[in-house]
């Protein structure tokens, strides 16, 4: 019988890393007949050797069998005489990863899943996305800060629900996997995934039946290179690899089995670490590199597998710089032609230090995977809140690691965010200026996730992709008024059940009203109605949780949405969040500082990077707190202190000290005259010192 695609684990002995057999035979009958010649041109050509059935364009945007071209320049520079490069960014997304993701995709839509979760370092969040976008399937994607913001847009810009986490690509991984059984969500399975690995094993097919093809051999087989070299983060490219080339020479298609070059990069090679050691298993590291698509810093079973097949093909594993990766990306660009991204460049880095190592012979065939290309998304052609941020406990500055024991409490304390997070609201009205204070009511005391749009064609969109917990609607909307909206919302399977508020100025007749409270949840009066009730209303509709009160004020705002612009201006003013001024030449801790405190929604941080430059914002912008760092190059601490409390606006204005040195009694005592706390970075408690911000 097939194999069942998402079993996660062997029925006799509970493995996790499962390899689907196929009738070989069978296969090798249909691949060697003229039939075969005659097939598409794609990667579904080998679905003999595949768990799933070829989509059609319902998913499939006709990926694989990308260009095998050879790199006559560069060979000749480097003394090979067969040096060929397998276009991998020729693919829908420019990426290797989409052989992964169609498999996955397509059976997800075949047996009606319709949401994914998974966590990636860059390229393969953005071929899921795609093809999720294209299947219809949710995908939560999550991802490590280190991922350059391009990459975040393009997800975005595909629609995928972006979670990055302030840590290790192997937390963002735990975070992934809590989130999908907290939520019953399906977890992509990574390089354990059958699915998977059949899909990126079609590259060896096709490499071998391209050769043959330009280098043909005896009996009409096809060719097997001498080396594949690849770049490697967790390893299932050149493992999926392995598998094909093995199968291939199972059925008698191939002589030989080529030899894998493994390459890392040095800031997280920890296979690398391991082979040369001659170690069974690799000791995780945590990454160090700019390179951020290579960051997997455990590889766990991925590293027996790859060692396993560089000792039986006679492969090998190397690393190279990030100054070797990014003059091999130069080189590559003016020698041959192709931009490449840095994580691909590292292959070809990887193969320049073989031939000077002297492992690839003159006439060896070498293919090298040129894994991927990137396209930069533009920042304005996105939505706002694309991406949830993370925090998992705090980075040691030394060891750039993270303590198990803040990372346990992180990862909870991450997760409740997260549920509050993703909780998501779409307001729909005409009147930007209106759509604009709902949501800030709404974030003034929950950290929900709102989208607007000032156009219901656009609103009625926005909710089919993002599915949201709640509507806001106005009635009165050019095009497509707030009754057509909620008729083809409630005629929608996929939305109907979704609650709907109903904020208009429209006086409604008894009918219009008959209909509306049988199709929403409620209705509001612009100019008429508490935005405290209203407030109340959305939690409680959303779900309080774990008996949480709502806050209260003792004053309720009365608001005049849409009605008196005056009205609507002091309503903003009373919830525009604080601001805090912070102070500190080093751009990262000043960085730091704004992230953690603008997260809560309750401040305005303004960042400055002198004293001089300081006292002028502090001018401009009368904050209600500033963070000092104690030593900027124009000015002492203490010295800033004394000309900011000469001026009588300035007195009384609290100043939080956040300091890298360690302080004598002395200067305590005179920094604790002048009114001012006592932080030191290094031991800095992220939820204290909000706590005393907030204070």
């Amino acid at each position: 019988m097939p194999p069942d695609p998402l079993t996660k684990k062997c029925d006799q002995c509970e493995g996790q890393w499962l390899i689907a057999e196929y009738d070989l035979e069978q296969a090798k009958e249909i691949w060697r007949s003229d039939a075969f010649q005659g097939r598409e041109l794609s990667l579904w050509r080998y679905m003999e050797l595949l768990p799933t059935s070829d989509p059609g364009f319902d998913v499939s945007m006709g990926e694989g069998w990308t260009p095998l071209v050879k790199a006559a320049r560069l060979q000749q520079e480097l003394g090979l005489a067969n040096l060929w490069i397998k276009d991998e960014r020729q693919s829908p997304t420019g990426c290797f990863k989409d052989r992964q993701a169609v498999l996955n995709i397509a059976h997800y839509k075949k047996v009606g899943i319709e949401e994914v979760v998974l966590a990636s370092t860059g390229n393969k969040a953005t071929a899921f996305a795609a093809y999720c976008a294209r299947a219809n399937i949710r995908a939560w994607v999550f991802l490590t800060s280190a991922v350059p913001n391009e990459k975040l847009r393009e997800l975005g810009l595909y629609g995928a629900e972006v979670v990055k986490i302030a840590g290790t690509y192997d937390q963002a991984k735990q975070v992934a996997k809590d989130f999908a059984a907290r939520r019953n969500l399906l977890l992509e399975g990574g390089a354990k995934s059958i699915l998977s690995q059949d899909g990126m094993k079609t590259l060896a097919f096709e490499i071998a039946e391209q050769l043959a093809r330009y280098a043909p051999v005896e009996d009409g087989k096809w060719r097997a290179p001498d080396w594949y070299i690849q770049a490697v983060s967790g390893g299932i490219g050149p493992i999926a690899v392995w598998q094909g080339f093995k199968e291939l020479l199972a059925m008698g298609l191939i002589d030989r089995l080529p030899k894998i070059g493994v390459v890392q990069v040095e800031g997280c090679a920890p296979m690398v670490t391991a082979w040369q050691q001659d170690l069974e298993e690799a000791e995780p590291v945590v990454p160090r590199t700019r390179i951020a698509v290579l960051a997997t810093g455990d590889p766990g079973q991925g590293y027996k597998i790859l060692r396993q097949a560089c000792k039986e093909g006679g492969g090998t594993m190397i690393s190279v710089s990030d100054g070797e990766t990014f003059r091999a990306m130069r080189r590559l660009a003016r020698v041959e032609g192709y931009s490449m991204e840095p994580a691909t460049a590292v292959a070809f880095a990887g193969l320049e230090k073989l031939v000077q190592e002297g492992l690839i012979q003159t006439d060896d065939y070498v293919v090298v995977n040129c894994s991927g290309h990137t396209f930069p998304a533009e920042k304005h052609v996105l939505e706002d809140q694309y991406v949830l941020d993370l925090q998992l406990g705090q980075l040691d500055e030394d060891t750039q690691a993270v303590s198990h024991r803040s990372i346990e409490e992180g990862i909870e304390s991450a997760l409740a965010t997260l549920d509050e997070q993703v909780t998501t609201v779409v307001i729909i009205d005409d009147n930007p200026q209106d759509s604009r204070l709902i949501r800030r009511l709404l974030q003034t005391y929950k950290n929900y996730r709102v989208f607007e749009a000032n156009d219901p064609r656009d609103g009625f969109e926005l909710i089919k992709q993002r599915k949201p917990d709640l509507i806001v609607t106005d009635l009165t909307m050019p095009d497509m008024d707030g009754f057509e909206l909620i008729d083809a919302l409630k005629q929608d399977p996929n939305v109907r059940d979704i609650p709907v508020v109903v904020i208009s100025a429209k006086t409604l007749t008894p009918e219009e009203r008959q209909k509306l409270e049988s199709q929403t949840e409620s209705l509001w009066q612009k100019g008429s109605f508490n935005t405290r009730e209203l407030v109340d209303h959305v939690v409680k509709t959303l779900g309080v949780e774990n008996g949480e009160e709502i806050p209260s004020e003792d004053t309720p705002v009365t608001t005049t949405v849409g009605k008196i612009a005056s009205g609507v201006q002091q309503v903003i003013e009373q919830i525009t969040p604080s601001t805090v001024m912070v102070i500190d030449d080093n751009r990262r801790d000043a960085r730091l500082v704004r992230r953690i405190l603008e997260a809560t929604k309750r401040y305005h941080v303004i960042e400055a990077y002198t004293a001089e430059e300081g006292r002028q914002l502090i001018d401009e912008h009368h904050p209600r707190l500033v963070v000092l760092d104690i030593l900027l190059p124009d000015l002492n601490g203490l010295d800033f202190l004394a000309q900011l409390r000469q001026n009588e606006k300035h007195k009384q204005l609290p100043v939080v000290i956040l300091t890298a040195k360690e302080l004598t009694a002395d200067e305590r005592e005179r920094f604790e005259k002048l009114n001012c706390s006592i932080w030191y970075k290094l031991q800095l408690d992220r939820q204290q010192l909000v706590e005393h911000v907030d204070k």
